[in-house]
């Protein structure tokens, strides 16, 4: 299983990895089994006593788990002066940085940032919007990008589907009509994380109504530009599209719809608009019966 063999590469080199909603039970209970299984070095952030009230409560074992009380530290004020001299061409005052920098996702992507830490995981009770920003503001994208973007990494039951079953869906929760050129960043950027987390070379397929010309629409000419754009920046990665779901998913009709592709019937990668990616994820959802996972990341962040 996919998420087992991500256990495993985690625990041979385990990071240090900033939990910033320490007063969610999911997310104790998350630290709990990171510590446990040996998968990172963990820190939570939240109001250390309310945190460990928590845990008490939910029956979750913090031995192991750093626990952070943000507004309480002595890095507080160095905090917030990198967050002023990072925002203040934006016209952000210091009292303003140390408004936002109490705020534990900020604080927490800040030490990503200084390299006190490898990365932060939130979105378990913020909203999409907010996590994203919080990220953008104080780590930033990714050079060579404009845009964050993020992804499904669906683990179906019929092997014959992607990489063993293992597609990633983009972009399914941030950019909801991407242009030619941030789609062309979504299909790059989750490109390199399919790598990462698949360990396999992506076969990209840009969905849509229609496959290879079969209908004429405006709105296809921006799929088309992509295309152009990712193999002018990334020659080597295997890209199509216009393509409809069932040519970039199922060999027989891919070679049917669209022969001589190097991705129809066999694409690991799915990169559209927000809503086709949606639709896509629950067709193949509901025509799997259940999936294995689902995992929402953000590719295009800068890796500092």
């Amino acid at each position: 299983m996919i998420l087992e063999q991500i256990r495993q590469r985690a625990a041979a080199d385990p990071q240090h990895i900033i939990l910033p909603e320490g007063e969610d039970p999911r997310t104790l209970q998350a630290a709990e089994i990171c510590v446990r299984e040996k998968i990172a070095k963990i820190t939570v952030i939240g109001d250390e006593e309310k945190t460990r009230q928590l845990s008490a409560e939910s029956g979750v074992n913090l031995n192991g788990v750093s626990i952070l009380d943000h507004r309480r530290s002595p890095d507080f004020g160095k905090i917030a002066t990198l967050y002023y001299e990072l925002r203040r061409a934006k016209g952000t005052t210091l009292e303003e940085s140390e408004q936002a920098i109490k705020d534990p996702l900020y604080f927490g992507n800040l030490l990503v940032r200084e390299g006190k830490a490898d990365g932060s995981v939130a979105g378990a009770t913020n909203t999409t919007a907010h996590t994203v920003a919080a990220a953008i503001k104080c780590i930033g994208v990714q050079p060579g990008f404009k845009i964050v973007s993020s992804f499904f990494l669906m683990v179906v039951p019929d092997k014959k589907f992607g990489s063993k079953g293992a597609m990633i869906y983009a972009d399914c929760g941030v950019v909801i009509d991407p242009d030619s050129a941030q789609l062309a960043e979504i299909a790059m950027a989750s490109a390199d994380s399919c790598r990462a987390l698949l360990q396999t070379e992506p076969r990209v397929a840009l969905l849509s109504f229609s496959t290879k010309g079969s209908a004429k629409h405006q709105s296809l000419e921006k799929i088309i530009e992509a295309v152009k754009t990712v193999r002018v920046r990334m020659p080597e990665l295997a890209i199509d599209g216009e393509l409809q779901a069932d040519a970039a998913l199922v060999q027989s009709v891919g070679n049917s719809k669209a022969p001589g592709s190097p991705v129809a019937g066999k694409a690991t990668r799915v990169p559209s608009r927000l809503i086709d990616g949606k639709l896509a994820l629950a067709v193949v959802s509901v025509g799997s019966s259940i999936f294995d996972t689902q995992v929402v990341v953000a590719p295009g962040m800068s890796r500092r």
